[in-house]
């Protein structure tokens, strides 16, 4: 850093040769070292005329100045300067340049020895730190910019400010200036008034000078404290870096002070007063709020009604569909909106909140829309083991169960009859709107085979039918399509008979007897026995009673047991 140049006169005029020749002071002999004062007495392209007494006039390039000082200097005025040599030609050989860094390192010796500060501008980042110009380039390790590290480095380039010199060599040209070390003593000095006044419940000022996972630093004035993330606010933080910045400045206030380690805690959200102190008043189970939502997960979206204060809508309660999909399906973070508070937990700070109840329950008009035995069309939603559902309407869907596809056929599975996709009708069966299902029917469309049976084969009536199956404990008879009847061992022969099986053969033509029929259990009870024995009854009895195979069972060991007495 060179030292603007002194003026000796305000005079701007030239002086002639012969006038400084004259002149007492140009008579000096000045020897190789010495710093001397020289006088511009002429600017010539590139150069300063410059003259120290010595009889001879000597010429120092611009360069060795700063481009603001080239511009200043005028003839006539003086600066200091170093002799370098003699030339063999005559003259001296001059060093503006040298002549201020011998100047400055004897300020940095003084400087370093009194323990002073010295002005520097930054000049460039350099490997390890940045240079700063202090008269001569001075090397700033990174670790003695700042008390913490900086991030925007470049930010420095062209400020100045005031440095410690912790070491110099004059031979290396090598200067070590810090800048921490006086932030440090000035630190030390606040810290020491801080802890006098510091008190638990005070409110003060700071700036963020570190965010983590778990929280703010805030420098208070010479010392830090922390302030924990769950003391941020009353509601979820995700992060402390989403509502605070490196350098900001906020109101704290000291939620705990230990003075034998300097450790303090802080708070923001004691601040205000708990939300939740007074949030049944403002939320009453049953109204209708407004709010945003802040999270999703797979059970359900969290909605802050207000700052701190958040409720959770589960899945269940965001649509009336039994089958809803994945919360984020429906709505996104930062979605605003409306909701039902449907129930308030103060002490462990749960609200929950409804998007379903302020629609309209669908439910509510199915039983309007659909009366038990209207006959509606649907496509069918899914397939499963034990049924068919259709879809009726929005979050509607029917079930058809396997028992009701049809009158007489044995489905299996009903993939076998159906495919996804497929338009079918149905017969509403009923509608339990409480547990919210909703039954159909496909058979119903059609009157039941059985009621006509049982009409159509009273007892006593001879029929004949192809044997579709032959057991143990009896023959299958096939009296019409998807209508059977049942010979029961017992009911073959008056001679007692162990098993059909081997007697009779599937697809033989059989005649019998029907001696029971029940359209309510959908059986038909037949016998070659009292054909044989009878032939045809002069007066049959129709027996609507059941006639399952147990009840044969039953009955034909019954019939043994008084063959056998």
């Amino acid at each position: 850093m060179s030292e603007q140049p002194k003026k000796t006169t305000d005079s701007t005029d030239e002086l002639s040769f012969a006038e400084l020749f004259e002149m007492e002071e140009n008579n000096k002999v000045i020897n190789v070292g010495d710093v001397a004062i020289g006088t511009v007495i002429g600017i010539i392209d590139d150069f300063f005329l410059v003259d120290v007494g010595d009889k001879a006039e000597s010429y120092i390039p611009k360069s060795e100045f700063r481009q603001e000082d080239v511009d200043a200097i005028q003839v006539g005025d003086t600066f200091e300067v170093l002799v370098e040599r003699r030339k063999d030609e005559g003259g001296l050989l001059l060093s503006r340049e040298k002549a201020i860094a011998i100047k400055v390192w004897e300020k940095i010796a003084t400087i370093q020895e009194a323990d002073c500060t010295i002005e520097g501008k930054v000049e460039s980042r350099v490997k390890g730190g940045m240079s700063v110009d202090i008269g001569v380039p001075a090397f700033l390790p990174f670790s003695q910019i700042d008390l913490r590290p900086v991030k925007d480095l470049d930010a420095l380039i062209g400020q100045s400010f005031s440095f410690k010199i912790l070491k110099f060599n004059k031979k290396r040209n090598n200067v070590v200036i810090s800048r921490r070390a006086i932030l440090e003593e000035q630190r030390s000095k606040l810290r020491e008034q801080m802890r006098d006044k510091l008190q638990e419940g005070q409110i003060i000022r700071g700036a963020v000078t570190n965010i983590t996972d778990y929280g703010l630093f805030i420098d208070m004035g010479g010392m830090d404290g922390l302030c924990h993330i769950t003391d941020l606010s009353w509601g979820r933080v995700s992060h402390p870096a989403k509502l605070y910045k490196v350098g900001q400045e906020m109101e704290v206030k000291v939620l705990k002070y230990d003075r034998d380690h300097d450790r303090v805690s802080l708070g923001v959200k004691q601040l205000r007063p708990d939300p939740w102190e007074s949030v049944v008043e403002r939320y009453p189970i049953g109204q209708k709020a407004h709010g945003r939502i802040v999270s999703i997960t797979d059970y359900g979206v969290f909605v802050e009604l207000e700052e701190g204060v958040e409720g959770l809508i589960h899945v269940s309660e965001m649509t009336w569909s039994k089958k809803p999909r994945h919360p984020s399906k429906m709505v996104a973070v930062g979605d605003e909106v409306d909701v039902m508070v449907l129930n308030i937990e103060s002490e462990t700070k749960r609200i929950s909140l409804g998007m379903k109840q302020l629609l309209p329950n669908p439910w509510d008009q199915v039983i309007e829309n659909y009366p038990v035995g209207s006959v509606i069309e649907g496509k069918i939603k899914n397939i499963t083991d034990f049924g068919v559902f259709i879809g009726i309407e929005d979050g509607i869907d029917g079930l058809i169960h396997v028992s009701d596809l049809s009158w007489t056929e044995r489905i299996k599975h009903p993939s076998e009859k159906y495919a996804k996709g497929e338009t079918i009708q149905a017969v509403v069966l009923k509608i339990d709107k409480e547990n919210e299902r909703f039954s159909l029917g496909v058979k119903q469309l059609t009157p039941d085979p059985w009621q006509a049976a049982y009409n159509n084969y009273p007892a006593g009536t001879v029929v004949k039918g192809e044997i579709t199956n032959v057991t143990d404990f009896g023959i299958f008879v096939k009296l019409e399509e998807g209508i059977e009847g049942l010979v029961h061992v017992s009911e073959i022969s008056k001679d007692k008979v162990k098993t059909p099986v081997g007697l009779y053969q599937i697809g033989d033509i059989l005649e019998a007897i029907v001696i029971n029929v029940s359209a309510k259990d959908r059986k038909i009870g037949l016998s070659i026995k009292t054909l044989d024995e009878e032939g045809m009854p002069e007066s049959p009895v129709v027996n609507d009673g059941p006639a399952t195979f147990g009840d044969l069972l039953k009955a034909a060991a019954s019939g043994n047991q008084n063959s056998e007495g």
